[in-house]
């Protein structure tokens, strides 16, 4: 059961290794809509950050255009499970280093987010450098960190009203 005032953001960075017109990237490129399609349609979908183009491969990260950003917003931890283990996006993560390279920190995070809110980039951006000083002094798994009802186990938001690393919503 997920408490409805509150919904799951969850940031991804990855850096191209090329430009997204070269044909190293073709099956990439080739497979953004299918996959995006399948995630609107995804059991918990809420949202996802798309710019005029329909997806995000033009909305700059950190004031860079390289990194391609996703941003989406899932009804809970179990929604954005299913969705990144099940079905077409199972496959992209696969050949992920095919396309990018390889982080050299942390690049995903995950946090609490009123229901109805559009989280941004500049939202993300200090969750993510938080998460990487953080990173580096405690090994944590997001199981370790994220509130119970998320997990499926029942409850509130967790101890305190906290998300993810204490980050408050």
């Amino acid at each position: 059961m997920t408490d409805a005032a509150y919904e799951l953001a969850q940031v991804d960075i990855a850096r191209l290794k090329d430009p997204l017109d070269l044909p190293r990237l073709k099956d990439f490129v080739d497979a953004l809509d299918p996959v995006n399609a399948s995630a609107d349609a995804a059991d918990g979908f809420v949202r996802r950050l798309r710019s005029e183009g329909g997806d995000a491969t033009d909305i700059p990260v950190f004031g860079d255009a390289r990194p391609i950003v996703d941003l989406t917003v899932r009804r809970d931890a179990d929604a954005l499970t299913a969705f990144m283990y099940q079905g077409r996006h199972r496959e992209m993560p696969a050949r992920r280093r095919e396309w990018f390279e390889k982080p050299a920190e942390a690049a995903t995070t995950l946090w609490w987010v009123p229901a109805g809110h559009r989280p941004t980039v500049a939202e993300a951006e200090p969750r993510l450098l938080h998460l990487r000083t953080t990173a580096r002094r405690v090994r944590l798994h997001p199981a370790d960190v994220l509130p119970r009802r998320s997990l499926g186990t029942g409850g509130g938001r967790g101890a305190g009203g906290a998300g993810l690393l204490g980050l408050d919503t």
